[in-house]
């Protein structure tokens, strides 16, 4: 297929690759626990520090770790993509255990001396306004929600966009005519994913005549639909997703970060049967051990978007406002069909290939009511 299966760079694929190894450092790091957190920083080179021209850049994970095979890991790879094309920016992070400990975290950083403080997760933007507020001399970014404030610089995905490709691929492939999904919370950065795949799945049934079944969700309920309440709790996510295959269903669509590992599991132990939609990165990169079971991943480009900021920021310009990751900028999209590629019959990547076209120009529209603005 052409670029609509292009997802990172390969700077940030290998950063990944360190991520998920555990590697916290593309230099010489350390790492200490304080009140719940873990921190890590990687160095810049020590000409750079010796001249005091380092770019001090720190990020705020939310919970799940660095190494949570989703958003957190994506948005360190951007951290350490920055840093390989400039080792003038010094990079950190500090994890959060719980959603108490975002305040103290960000302001942690900020008396730090970071001159950016990236936060990760829409759940923190109250704590961000809030942090970003009372100190206005200090820039920050946040992934996954809006500008808040003029030193806030806000980055969003229409990952809607490349869901909705996922869920046409979905009910494409699917045998036993259902599909599922399911979030890790409901709030817009989980929900638009699964209203994208929700509205795929429709346009194939409507395109084709098919009458293919979404388990989990519907889009004209948002209230309702299926929720692990976590992003860590592999288990629940074995659980739930082996009652959606009771019921029928032979492609997952997690959307809750580590908690969808636990549709990897499932999905092996299937044998065969049951194959997972991954989210946020590459799965085949991000979770290797479940490659042989993921079709493809619906992909949100978090870190391209923060090496750009990065980049342009230790430059000596903040970006302002927000940025809105599409199929068009390459924030969003599918990645690479992997073992399934020679699976996926050639007329369906050909149509997959022509809705891109036809969301890009505007012939499709899309009505997540969680689309960024």
């Amino acid at each position: 297929m052409n670029r609509t299966l292009r997802v990172a760079s390969m700077a940030a694929v290998a950063a990944l690759a360190l991520a998920a190894c555990g590697s916290k450092s593309s230099g010489s790091g350390a790492s200490s626990s304080t009140s719940g957190s873990t921190s890590a920083s990687t160095s810049a080179s020590a000409s750079a520090s010796a001249s005091g021209a380092a770019f001090k850049a720190c990020m705020v994970l939310d919970t799940g770790g660095v190494d949570d095979r989703s958003f957190n890991q994506s948005s360190w790879a951007g951290m350490q993509d920055a840093n390989k094309s400039n080792p003038a920016i010094d990079i950190s992070y500090v994890s959060s255990s719980s959603q108490n400990d975002y305040v103290p975290n960000l302001n942690a950083e900020v008396s730090a001396g970071c001159k950016t403080v990236v936060a990760v997760g829409g759940l923190m933007s109250a704590a961000v306004k809030t942090v970003a507020a009372a100190n206005t001399g200090k820039q920050f970014a946040e992934v996954d929600a809006g500008s808040s404030g003029a030193n806030v610089y806000g980055m969003q995905f229409n990952t809607a966009q490349g869901a909705f490709m996922g869920g046409y691929l979905a009910a494409a492939m699917s045998k036993t005519g259902k599909v599922a999904t399911y979030g890790g919370l409901n709030i817009p950065p989980v929900t638009i994913y699964m209203d994208g795949f929700w509205e795929g799945v429709q346009y194939y049934n409507k395109a084709k005549g098919k009458t293919v079944q979404v388990l989990g969700w519907d889009e004209k309920n948002q209230k309702g639909g299926t929720f692990a309440q976590s992003f860590t709790d592999q288990n629940k996510g074995r659980s739930i997703s082996q009652a959606f295959i009771q019921q029928g269903a032979d492609i997952l669509f997690p959307v809750a970060g580590g908690t969808g590992l636990g549709s990897g599991a499932a999905a092996q132990a299937s044998g065969g049967k049951v194959s997972v939609i991954w989210v946020d990165t590459d799965g085949c990169v991000s979770a290797q051990q479940y490659c042989s079971v993921f079709l493809t991943s619906v992909t949100k480009n978090l870190s391209k978007a923060v090496s750009t900021y990065l980049t342009a920021a230790a430059g000596g310009t903040f970006p302002t406002g927000s940025y809105i990751g599409t199929l068009d900028n390459d924030g969003t999209g599918l990645a690479p069909l992997h073992e399934f590629d020679s699976k996926v019959p050639a007329d369906v990547k050909t149509e997959l290939d022509t809705i891109k076209t036809d969301i890009t120009s505007g012939k499709i529209a899309l009505t997540s009511p969680s689309i960024p603005k």
